[in-house]
């Protein structure tokens, strides 16, 4: 009996020991200090304005009305879109961690020069190299050319 209980009880604490290290390992998608703000922008593609979202590999910056704190940067890829929070997602908001487009090919935080591609959201270089930019899920009707960001 008491053989069975000491394997028993060594038993439940590994599997719990085990629990507990793989779910504190994992990741969120931002710092913890990351605003969250609720996003909802609708833009129509038949106005000049976004006129850069037309064609594969255009891009612009979304500063609307619920876009987030400091905006987003939308950008076209093939027949779909990526909508990422201009927020560096790898340290707490400061002066210098707007995310920019650089090159047309690059987002870039001015604040340590990390660097991600633009179009996938994969890190290239810097400090964050497993954390990519914080994007949001959109749809887009292309029989009205409209594109709703939402979150």
């Amino acid at each position: 009996m008491k053989k069975t209980f000491s394997i028993l009880s060594i038993l439940t604490l590994l599997i719990f020991s085990n629990l507990t290290i793989n779910s504190c390992g994992s990741r969120e998608d931002t710092v913890n200090c990351f605003p969250s703000n609720p996003i909802n922008v609708t833009l129509n593609l038949n106005l000049p304005a976004y006129y850069n979202l037309t064609f594969d590999g255009g891009w612009i910056y979304v500063n609307e009305q619920q876009s987030g704190t400091r905006g987003l940067i939308v950008v076209r890829v093939g027949d779909n879109f990526k909508a990422y929070d201009r927020n560096a997602p790898h340290i707490c908001p400061g002066p210098n961690t707007t995310l920019e487009v650089k090159d047309n090919i690059s987002i870039l935080c001015p604040q340590d020069n990390t660097r991600w591609i633009l179009r996938s959201g994969q890190p290239e270089s810097g400090a964050a190299t497993s954390l990519p930019p914080k994007t949001y899920p959109n749809n887009y009707d292309p029989a009205t050319k409209t594109l709703n960001i939402y979150f």
